[in-house]
């Protein structure tokens, strides 16, 4: 039913009103709203936004994992069970990207175009380098230890905080949108577990928050050339001097998104959860849903057996 409405209503609601040439919101309109409409090349609010902000109602409503919080409500840590997949899963995101953000400009022929394409392919590869390294170094400066899942997410978030303006900022602010996405993530990431909540993969830390900060940014950093350039328009960020219009209609798409996404899917997973039909029994959360669900485990946690083994 999640699945259903979101694929259905929700997302393609957002997608219409920034990427549709008739959206309200929408660059492409023949009127934009305050002459620039609202800029997300490739989907930091569009996408990242709605399906951030989806995982925080899911996760806020279900409530935590059984034992995330101890009788005091401090956080109990649940590490992952296997780095070298994230690693791998991180990697063949961030290739993918190339395709995600690139390719959104939709065509390469003609040296216009390719020289946008070839941009975003720059800023994306720069936000995402930025956003590990920072992670890395916030964490060894916080914990004295160099954690190899956080500098993954920190990528993740670059690349989540650069997707709106891929194609309108010099490559120095790539780096800076980078940075600025480690700091949100690992900030948002704490005050989501100060107020109780366990996003087990950090969903809206790394999507609704990043997301929010890239199409923000977009109205702080966007140069007037290169706007012109990627989407024919006038206005640009109010760093380079722009009017602030541009920072406007950033900063009302990231509210209306929020408050749609979280609106509708608040009220569904409430009502699944007043019918009791939201969350698994305690018998089969400790079982495994593995187990409980799809009859076999996915893991042989017999500590016995795996002894007797080896």
């Amino acid at each position: 039913m999640y699945t259903f409405l979101i694929t259905s209503f929700i997302y393609p609601v957002v997608v219409h009103w920034v990427w549709d040439g008739d959206g309200w919101l929408s660059a492409f309109s023949s009127d934009p709203l305050n002459d620039v409409g609202m800029i997300d090349f490739a989907g930091s609010g569009v996408v990242h936004m709605t399906g951030g902000f989806a995982g925080l109602m899911g996760a806020a409503i279900v409530g935590p994992r059984t034992g995330r919080f101890d009788a005091a409500g401090r956080p109990m840590a649940m590490p992952g069970h296997n780095a070298a997949l994230v690693v791998l899963g991180t990697f063949i995101l961030w290739v993918g990207w190339y395709g995600f953000n690139p390719g959104s400009m939709l065509v390469i022929a003609g040296s216009s175009p390719a020289e946008v394409v070839g941009r975003c392919a720059v800023t994306t590869t720069l936000a995402a380098a930025a956003g590990g390294v920072t992670a890395m170094i916030i964490n060894y400066s916080l914990y004295h230890v160099w954690d190899l899942i956080a500098v993954c997410n920190g990528c993740l978030a670059g690349l989540v905080s650069i997707t709106a303006g891929c194609p309108v900022v010099e490559p120095y602010a790539a780096v800076i949108a980078g940075v600025g996405g480690a700091f949100v993530i690992w900030s948002s990431g704490k005050l989501l577990l100060k107020l109780g909540i366990d996003d087990p993969l950090e969903a809206f830390p790394m999507h609704g928050a990043c997301g929010a900060w890239g199409v923000i940014f977009v109205g702080l950093f966007a140069t007037e050339g290169y706007v012109a350039q990627a989407y024919g328009l006038g206005e640009y960020g109010i760093f380079y001097g722009g009017s602030g219009k541009l920072l406007g209609n950033q900063i009302l798409g990231v509210v209306v998104i929020a408050l749609w996404v979280s609106a509708l899917l608040g009220a569904f997973f409430y009502a699944f959860k007043a019918a009791g039909m939201l969350r698994t029994s305690a018998e089969e959360e400790a079982a495994g849903l593995d187990e409980s669900k799809h009859g076999g485990s996915a893991y042989n946690m017999d500590v016995k057996k795996v002894a007797s083994n080896v």
